[in-house]
């Protein structure tokens, strides 16, 4: 089969793991007999450099007329460290996500056996530990209505979410707990917020029709702790979307680097595939940076286009190279290997299978 992906290396290192995604579905298509047509995009920090505009309009085109679009990071300091700048790398990445329809972030937090040792947290504690993070995505605080007052020494961001905005991301997440172990747990705010009152009510209206899912509530401070704590609690989690930005980088202390989770973006259009990480500009071309997490986003992006069978292989050959100790210097300073060495290890992995 042939697919059309919409290539956003982005910033930083955003084009290095990018290209070690590509080699292993370059390899998919060698081994599986499919065929994956590239075409590469500017967003982000680069985008403005070249065009004045964090996401162009050619950029949306490209997305638009895509099976999947794989995104790497976008940011840069000269931008992050000037608060007076009008136009950032981020608004590329909330007009995509709003423009594309992007309404829901999935974040799978998995352990890796040989990795369980590097987690700053105790074995006996994350051993098993499997869960999912799904994120709201287009509402909230981040899109809310913002402003300073006139003499600059006030200012606000509103969190405002709608019954409708709840309800398609809590029936994704009741789908997604159908699929795995039946367990549903709604993080909010509601002894403080009214919005997230509102999506406790939204839950609550909706529970009769998912009676097979065991469903509980947690503020989001204690769920905070609860991650930490007793992480096999979970199995899939549902939030809206500042708090799920918050716990999903949370979670990558479990797996013992933020190298390693994966995620997609879902919803009325082509579907997104990134890193959890960011642009990581201190990295950016030393050839440095962990290259598993976008590969795994590409694993992801096999299972939205239903070759379920193809990401199972990049999954395995990602496990081999962890097993294998064959991991970049997040992971094992000692013996560390370069970003591309690992994305040919893993290719090779596929291609040997």
């Amino acid at each position: 089969m042939n697919f059309k992906i919409a290539k956003l290396p982005g910033d930083g290192i955003g084009p290095e793991v990018t290209e070690q995604a590509i080699k292993t579905l370059n390899a998919i298509a060698n081994k599986a007999g499919h065929s994956f047509d590239f075409k590469e995009s500017l967003v982000g920090a680069v985008a403005i450099d070249e065009t004045g505009d964090p996401f162009p309009e050619e950029t949306f085109k490209n997305c638009q007329d895509s099976d999947a679009v794989l995104f790497g990071a976008i940011g840069h300091p000269k931008y992050d460290n000037d608060p007076k700048a009008k136009v950032r790398p981020e608004q590329g990445l909330l007009r995509m996500r709003k423009s594309l329809g992007l309404y829901a972030n999935i974040r799978p937090v998995n352990t890796f056996p040989s990795q369980i040792h590097k987690s700053p947290l105790r074995k006996e504690l994350i051993e098993g530990a499997n869960f999912v993070v799904i994120r709201e995505l287009t509402g909230g605080v981040y899109f809310g209505t913002r402003g300073r007052s006139e003499d600059l020494n006030m200012a606000f961001d509103t969190m405002t979410y709608t019954r409708p905005e709840i309800k398609r991301i809590i029936e994704l997440a009741f789908g997604y707990a159908r699929k795995r172990n039946n367990k549903l747990t709604l993080v909010d705010k509601a002894n403080v917020l009214a919005s997230s009152r509102l999506w406790r009510e939204t839950m609550q209206d909706m529970v009769g029709d998912y009676s097979d899912v065991a469903v509980d509530y947690l503020f989001v401070d204690n769920a905070a702790m609860k991650i930490i704590q007793e992480p096999t609690r979970f199995d899939v989690m549902v939030t809206g979307n500042l708090f799920g930005d918050i716990l999903s980088d949370e979670s990558s202390v479990i797996t013992g680097s933020l190298g390693l989770l994966p995620s997609a973006s879902v919803g009325e259009s082509t579907a997104v595939f990134e890193p959890v990480h960011g642009s990581y500009p201190e990295g950016a071309g030393k050839d440095i940076a962990n290259p598993i997490a976008t590969i795994l986003s590409a694993a992801m992006l096999l299972d939205h286009l239903n070759l379920v069978e193809e990401g199972d292989m990049i999954r395995r050959a990602v496990e081999k190279s962890m097993d294998d100790n064959f991991v970049s210097e997040d992971l094992d300073k000692e013996v560390s290997k370069k970003c591309s060495e690992v994305g040919d290890y893993i290719a090779n992995c596929i291609l040997q299978a």
